[in-house]
């Protein structure tokens, strides 16, 4: 996982050189302390999924050229077999596979997302990123932190927020959560 963490690193840091863009610059228009955004860039630390969110709107690309380095090229439709989707390892409690990621110019990224079991107290901090985030819980509990609200989620029910909210995301049972993750 530490491999992909400085692969992202590495791309993130490129895009932003070859548009001209210092550091400081962007992590201010991410809204990110400067010294957090560096280290995102060493590959030093695990950038979250909401960041980079904002990185392949700041600088116009696809979010899967981002987290694999291919530029999605299908047009019409893109289909991924039953557990063929590429996974996207961004935390050890958080395994992400992407269910779209040949399609470009994508409206939403789906994602089949499995939430290992953590204690409270280390749960994934909040993040935050533009737009809307639709929730389908598949298997597991799910307890879900927005802006201050705590909510417990059990298989079947749903969830659509405004991701530009402080969310996070955690199992609270004794196993592992999986669920639908559609960011718009």
């Amino acid at each position: 996982m530490q491999e992909q963490i400085r692969k992202v690193a590495s791309r993130v840091r490129e895009l932003r050189e070859i548009a001209g863009v210092t550091v400081g610059e962007l992590a201010r228009d991410l809204k990110v302390p400067e010294a957090e955004y560096a280290a995102f860039e060493s590959g030093s630390t695990d950038i979250p999924l909401g960041v980079l969110y904002g990185i392949a709107a700041h600088f116009g690309v696809e979010l899967t050229a981002v987290l694999t380095g291919e530029q999605p090229r299908l047009h019409v439709y893109s289909v991924v077999r039953a557990g063929k989707g590429p996974s996207v390892e961004r935390r050890t409690e958080h395994q992400y596979q992407s269910l779209a990621p040949n399609f470009a110019h994508k409206k939403a990224e789906p994602f089949l997302v499995t939430v290992a079991p953590a204690p409270a107290e280390s749960a994934a901090r909040p993040g935050s990123h533009p737009g809307q985030e639709f929730i389908y819980l598949l298997e597991g509990e799910l307890a879900v932190r927005i802006d201050g609200h705590e909510l417990l989620l059990h298989p079947g029910d749903s969830l659509y927020f405004d991701s530009g909210s402080p969310h996070a995301l955690f199992a609270a049972g004794a196993g592992s959560a999986r669920l639908l993750a559609v960011v718009l």
